[in-house]
């Protein structure tokens, strides 16, 4: 079982209980879900591309990735409605809470002039995003075998409320937010 699962069950719960002053502990928020996404567009000229991208997604996930398509055509960006043209996974349960710990404790840390991530990037129904430039500050990554530097975002979904009560949430995570 992962640290931060641990923590979550005793500490967690009960600061977030004492702020927020709930009175029964199903009513405190948890973190139901962690989606990395990676829009590729070069995708579109070479396919092998679609593949290296599935790949490192595969290799920092520890899952299988999904294609996502086109949901219509763009005749300005040469996009065909159903072409693929990124990958996503979504992160459940003890997978979840690993690839959490990880991205906090060990990628974060990672990132060239890293002085926090953003506190603002609240969705308002209590959902936090991240951007990350490049696939290179997971440690999984080999930097020798990168062909090309790519980003992903990463969507923290909870079940608090408010975009006050997952900020809090995140922080007793350790997500390290800039002032």
């Amino acid at each position: 079982m992962s640290r931060l699962k641990d923590t979550y069950k005793n500490e967690i719960v009960d600061a977030m209980t004492k702020k927020f002053g709930y009175k029964n502990i199903m009513e405190v928020p948890k973190l139901d879900k962690i989606v990395i996404n990676m829009g590729v567009g070069e995708a579109k000229e070479n396919a092998k591309i679609l593949e290296a991208a599935v790949k490192d997604l595969e290799t920092i996930s520890g899952q299988k990735a999904v294609l996502t398509r086109a949901k219509n055509s763009v005749a300005n960006f040469k996009i065909r409605e159903g072409m693929p043209i990124g990958c996503k996974v979504t992160l459940r349960g003890e997978k979840m809470y690993e690839f959490a710990d990880r991205l906090i404790n060990l990628a974060l840390p990672r990132v060239r002039d890293f002085r926090g991530v953003n506190p603002n990037a609240f969705d308002g129904r209590g959902n936090y995003a991240l951007g990350i430039k490049e696939q290179l500050i997971f440690p999984e990554i080999e930097y020798d075998k990168v062909d090309k530097v790519r980003g992903m975002d990463i969507i923290f979904v909870t079940t608090a409320k408010t975009d006050e009560e997952a900020r809090e949430l995140l922080t007793l995570f350790n997500m390290p937010f800039s002032k």
